[in-house]
């Protein structure tokens, strides 16, 4: 609790919650125009498809992700004239390993009021942590995407600190904003929201076969970051059908990045989903694919947690 004169008190919003919650790949919206810096690996004029090389695999590739859900929208009526918005919300997180198999390791639930103002609000069947987020709406919905992020970040720090396994992968669903610090890891972006190439070098994803990418490249916009894209299988005649975007901290060495990218050209395309059992097929991965369904199980009831929390209002 922030220091209030008197405990607060809510109103839930009709509205339903569903609608206006922020989707983009980004913490902070749609990124502004990108610099580029295209002759990383090869000189932006020599830029063709690379087919990746051999060597050693990690021992076992893990994938990080989350899901979050608007569960209501509250008004919260404290000692300001006027009431405060705030977002009551649910948050999973996942960790799912694939060596020999695919098993989920560790999953966490978090729940909370995000808004100016408040305390925790405990329900029937749910307790909502009180996260202060100053801001309007939109900022309230990007503090839920920040604790989503912090929350995916604990838990891969946790099962890498009990492991102590070194030769993992980790793949973390979207950018990695926020996340570079961590080793071993890359970003995976399914959908393209912006062009950031060039047209020759647009030319070169648009040739890409099934398991070759384009080569490395730097790219900043609020952040920096070494990018690359890959061609999964399953592609339609569509120019970039099948095509993701993958990135890496900016501080590592080119020859580490471009290892780095042949390492996710070898195992990536084996876990591309198939159309008949994922619409989002083949970019969102067979791991990926799962955790989100057990994540979002994992969120609860949505209609039972509602009325929970406008019982507790009430």
């Amino acid at each position: 609790m922030t220091g209030l004169l008197s405990p607060p008190s809510y109103t839930v919003d009709p509205w339903d919650p569903g609608y206006g919650v922020a989707r983009g790949d980004e913490l902070d919206g749609r990124e502004s125009s990108a610099t580029l810096e295209l002759d990383l690996e090869l000189p932006a004029s020599e830029w063709r498809p690379v087919t990746p090389g051999g060597g050693p695999l990690p021992g076992s590739v893990l994938f990080l992700d989350g899901v979050r859900r608007i569960d209501a929208r509250v008004w919260v009526h404290a000692d300001e004239p006027e009431p405060q918005p705030g977002v009551v919300a649910s948050l999973a997180a996942g960790l799912v390993c694939c060596d020999s198999s695919a098993r989920i390791l560790d999953v966490a639930v978090d729940r909370g009021l995000y808004a100016e103002t408040g305390e925790d609000i405990k329900t029937r069947h749910a307790t909502y942590t009180f996260r202060h987020t100053p801001g309007g709406l939109d900022k309230l919905t990007l503090g839920v995407q920040a604790r989503l992020a912090a929350l995916e970040v604990e838990l891969a720090t946790a099962w890498r600190r009990d492991s102590n396994v070194e030769d993992d992968l980790l793949v973390v669903d979207g950018p990695l904003r926020g996340r570079t610090h961590l080793a071993r890891t890359v970003g995976y972006v399914k959908t393209h929201q912006k062009s950031y190439l060039q047209p020759e070098q647009a030319a070169v994803v648009a040739a890409l076969e099934p398991g070759q990418r384009s080569p490395v490249f730097g790219m900043g916009t609020s952040w920096e970051r070494t990018s690359w894209y890959l061609r999964l299988p399953g592609a339609t005649r569509a120019p970039w059908s099948a095509v993701v975007r993958l990135e890496c901290a900016a501080d590592l060495p080119t020859e580490d990045a471009r290892a780095l990218a042949d390492v996710t050209a070898r195992v990536l395309p084996t876990l591309a989903s198939s159309p008949h059992k994922d619409p989002r097929a083949p970019q969102n991965l067979v791991p990926i694919g799962g955790l989100e369904r057990q994540l979002r199980h994992r969120l609860g009831d949505a209609g039972l947690l509602y009325r929970a929390l406008r019982g507790a209002l009430a």
